[in-house]
C-alpha cells in the first residue's frame, strides 16, 4: 500500500464515523513504514482524515509503541497546537507511550493539564488517564497528580469522577506495592 492510499482510505463519510481507521491501523502494523503517513494525516485539511488518522495511529501504537518514538517532536507539537477534540484525546493516549526524559515528561504534564480545560469531557478524561500514566512512570509526579485527580473526582463530569476514582485506586495500589 502507498502512503497516499492509506490517507485516501480515511477520507469521506460522516465525522462521527471512524471509517476505515481499523483497517489503516492493521496496514501500518503490517508495514510500519506507513506510520509516517498516518502522522501526516494528523495535519490534513479534512477533519475526518485528521480524526481517523489519529485513531489509527493510536490503535497501531497500542501494539507497537516503538512506532511513536521517532516522531516525538511532531507529536508534542501537535498535542500543543491541535484543537480538534478527536485528535486531542488520541494524542493523550499516545504521548505517555513514548519514552520521555524529565523535561519532556513535565512538558507532557503541562499539555494534559491544559487539556483538562477542554470543552470535551472525553478529552478531559483521557488527559486524566495520561497524567496517571505519567505519574506511574515517574513516582515524583504521583503526589501532585493524586491531588489533582482527587479534585477532579469531586468537581468533574460524571465520566471524570468515575475515571478519577479508578485512577486514584490504581496509583494508590501500585504505590503501596512498591
Amino acid at each position: 500500500m502507498k502512503p497516499n492510499d492509506l490517507l485516501a482510505m480515511l477520507s469521506g463519510g460522516d465525522l462521527r464515523s471512524t471509517g476505515r481507521a481499523e483497517e489503516a491501523a492493521a496496514a501500518v502494523l503490517e508495514d510500519p513504514s506507513l506510520f509516517s503517513a498516518l502522522l501526516k494525516g494528523l495535519g490534513h485539511g479534512d477533519a475526518r482524515v485528521r480524526m481517523r488518522a489519529a485513531d489509527a495511529a493510536e490503535k497501531a501504537s497500542r501494539q507497537r509503541p516503538d512506532l511513536l518514538q521517532p516522531h516525538k517532536k511532531k507529536l508534542f507539537t501537535l498535542a500543543e497546537l491541535e484543537d480538534q477534540k478527536e485528535v486531542r484525546w488520541h494524542l493523550a493516549q499516545m504521548l505517555p507511550r513514548i519514552h520521555l526524559r524529565g523535561r519532556e515528561r513535565l512538558r507532557a504534564v503541562s499539555i494534559f493539564c491544559q487539556y483538562l480545560g477542554d470543552k470535551s469531557s472525553i478529552v478531559k478524561t483521557f488527559a486524566m488517564q495520561a497524567l496517571a500514566d505519567l505519574a506511574e512512570q515517574d513516582g515524583s509526579l504521583q503526589p501532585d497528580v493524586l491531588l489533582l485527580l482527587k479534585r477532579l473526582t469531586v468537581e468533574g463530569t460524571p465520566a471524570m469522577r468515575a475515571r478519577g476514582k479508578r485512577l486514584i485506586a490504581q496509583i494508590t495500589r501500585r504505590k503501596a506495592a512498591t
